[in-house]
């Protein structure tokens, strides 16, 4: 009766239920079962585009373009803008990307008619038209770059300006080399024709010779 008495009182059943829930948990038990990855990712290869270059100029500065529906200066990104040479071709172009979203603000070759400006007296900024494939077809811009200081812009007109000068040197080059490839091509010609007519001379030569001697 009294084991029933006990098992019927509420107040016993409760500093059961007590005990159970403050009883230490049991460890976790490592069963060594591997789950697989649902999804399995790869390494991937980031290319730049910039891995035939060398860069001759990297510089933080603030681009602008001017946007001539509105007809006012629009901020294109801040970031590093570079200069970057070909190493086969020799080419110059500039290259600028934002520095949060590496989006590509302007990429265009530094050709000898670009002509680096100040912007209207402004010493930290200057200005240039070019034609630009920032977005991926070939438009006209007016670009306004504006940098920390002025020895920074100074550093940027120079590099620019030697990078022009460099490819209007190479053009130079390039022509010469064509002029003289076509100089070249006919007095080649010439000397091939020369070679031909005389190998049939010396056959129509031995020709008579075995005539005659058959004679």
């Amino acid at each position: 009766m009294a084991s029933t008495a006990s098992a019927a009182d509420p107040e016993h059943n409760t500093k059961d239920r007590e005990e159970d829930e403050n009883a230490p948990a049991a460890d976790d038990e490592d069963t060594g079962a591997q789950v697989a990855p649902i999804v399995k990712l790869e390494e991937v290869a980031l290319t730049t585009g910039e891995e035939d270059e060398d860069p001759i100029l990297d510089l933080k500065a603030k681009l602008y373009r001017f946007d001539k529906e509105g007809n006012q200066w629009k901020e294109r990104g801040v970031g590093n803008v570079k200069l970057l040479k070909h190493k086969e071709s020799g080419k110059v172009r500039l290259v600028m990307r934002q520095s949060k979203t590496l989006k590509i603000c302007a990429n265009h070759l530094v050709v000898p008619s670009i002509n680096v400006q100040e912007h209207h007296g402004n010493d930290k900024s200057c200005v240039w038209h070019a034609a630009d494939f920032a977005d991926g077809e070939l438009k006209d811009e007016l670009f306004c770059i504006r940098f920390p200081s002025v020895e920074r812009k100074k550093e940027e007109s120079k590099e620019a300006a030697d990078a022009a000068g460099l490819l209007e040197k190479l053009s130079v080059v390039d022509g010469k080399t064509d002029e003289k490839e076509k100089e070249e091509g006919p007095v080649e010609a010439k000397e091939q024709h020369n070679e031909a007519e005389g190998e049939k001379a010396k056959a129509d030569a031995k020709k008579e010779d075995e005539i005659a001697l058959s004679a």
